[in-house]
């Protein structure tokens, strides 16, 4: 449906969706000078914190807030997954997302959606008004589709995403610049196609902020040294938000909204090197770097984000559990999480979570066995090529966190209380748009 058809007396709602991940909802609440749109949202509509998903990273969490509905829909369940039945490993992308996105129930109603970088999109669809993907893309020219968007996108510098490397950098000042450029960019791209006008459903995301919490989120919560330049980056990103809230018709409904939350980083966690220690996990050869070098006699080993599998008899290629000890050691090991400390006295998990509690669909076949959700300060990584302590510091000082994601709808009428999640964003979105769907087909509920 183009603006013509609006005008032929076709007045269905429209949603303009804009993601801004791992923003908490903290951050906008506290600081209602940096925020002043964002904070008008809040008291002009409605808005609050939500949970995030199990677990709670971007990989996982794009397909689910896309789809509503848990990892054992979508397939994805992080940055990594195994392959079924076996120990090769693979990054998911837009193809392995299997449950349906909000764009294409859009789609199937004829209406018409603009999609721009949303993670784990790639490579972009064809099937849809207009994409370009997000995070996990090459660049514009591979992930722009159709030609015309490609090259307009070209051609108003927009950016897949910052350069996270550049956060590594003890100055952080060509970081702060590189993230301002992209911002920059991402706001023209976004700006075009909300002044042409011929969508029902907007959904594009800044990725930025959570480059930039990742590596001056302690400098905001402990007044470092770049406290300022933190805050002027969200400055920016409300002005822009702000200034496509003043170019969006009136039968557009503006929504906004977070991923997952976050917080300060104290000691990342090395789960591999904590399970060869404690002896549930060991390799093959002294030089290994992936799954496929553990042991025979591994009985459990861990991809990020706190993902914890048993290796299991008939399930893994090499499975050293037997199918009538699982329980067992699965119960072994979720104590063991649960009673770990860290350098500092505090517990690592908040709470460890089993697979039947939070996957369910006709894809769990690849589902963690335990999920731990960390205690904030506590950033859980895998990785299998061993490292000198279990607990350490890197260039990162900020950390995901299951709580405290951001959601704002620009309607009074929307209701954001303290059981809503991530999973009640797709259907939300249709309710808006008064596209019919069935309840059933959601892990969560509209607030419309």
């Amino acid at each position: 449906m183009g603006l013509f058809d609006r005008l032929t007396g076709d007045d269905a709602p429209r949603v303009a969706f804009f993601g801004i991940d791992g923003v908490p909802y903290s951050l906008i609440e506290d600081n209602p000078d940096v925020f002043e749109n964002l904070t008008a949202i809040a008291e002009e509509g409605t808005a609050g914190p939500m949970d995030s998903i199990v677990p709670p990273e971007s990989s996982a969490c794009w397909p689910a807030l896309t789809t509503g509905v848990n990892p054992g829909e979508t397939g994805v369940y992080g940055f990594q997954d195994r392959e079924i039945g076996s120990y090769d490993t693979y990054v998911p992308m837009g193809r392995d997302v299997q449950a349906t996105r909000v764009w294409d129930r859009v789609e199937e109603e004829g209406r018409d959606a603009t999609v721009m970088n949303v993670p784990v999109t790639f490579p972009p669809q064809r099937d849809v008004q207009r994409m370009v993907s997000g995070f996990l893309s090459p660049g514009v020219d591979e992930a722009a589709y159709p030609d015309e968007l490609r090259e307009t996108l070209n051609g108003t510098g927009y950016r897949i995403d910052n350069n996270a490397k550049l956060g590594h950098d003890d100055d952080k000042t060509d970081f702060v610049e590189d993230a301002h450029a992209t911002l920059d960019g991402r706001f023209e791209g976004f700006s075009h196609y909300i002044e042409q006008d011929d969508w029902d459903l907007f959904f594009g995301v800044f990725m930025t902020t959570d480059r930039v919490n990742h590596f001056l989120f302690k400098h905001y919560e402990e007044d470092g040294e770049y406290k300022q330049e933190f805050l002027d980056i969200y400055s920016k990103v409300d002005d822009y938000l702000g200034r496509l809230r003043e170019m969006l018709p009136e039968d557009v409904t503006m929504v906004v909204a977070a991923d997952h939350g976050f917080t300060s980083l104290d000691h990342e966690v090395h789960f591999n090197e904590w399970l060869q220690r404690e002896g549930w996990l060991s390799y093959g050869e002294d030089d290994h770097d992936s799954l496929t070098d553990i042991s025979d006699d591994t009985e459990a080993y861990a991809f990020i984000p706190g993902r914890f599998y048993i290796n299991l008899e008939g399930r893994e290629p090499r499975g050293a559990v037997a199918e009538e000890d699982y329980e067992d050691k699965r119960t072994e090991l979720k104590k063991a999480l649960e009673t770990l400390e860290g350098p500092d006295g505090r517990k690592v998990c908040e709470r460890v979570v089993e697979k039947g509690d939070a996957f369910r669909g006709a894809h769990d076949d690849i589902a963690p066995d335990l999920v731990a959700i960390p205690s904030h300060g506590f950033d859980l990584k895998a990785g299998f090529s061993g490292h000198d302590e279990v607990f350490d510091t890197g260039p990162r000082n900020g950390m995901h966190s299951f709580d405290n994601a951001t959601l704002l709808v620009d309607d009074p009428t929307a209701r954001i209380g303290g059981d809503t999640d991530l999973f009640d964003v797709a259907p939300t979105l249709l309710d808006l748009m008064e596209i019919d769907y069935d309840r059933g087909e959601f892990d969560g509920a509209s607030l419309a």
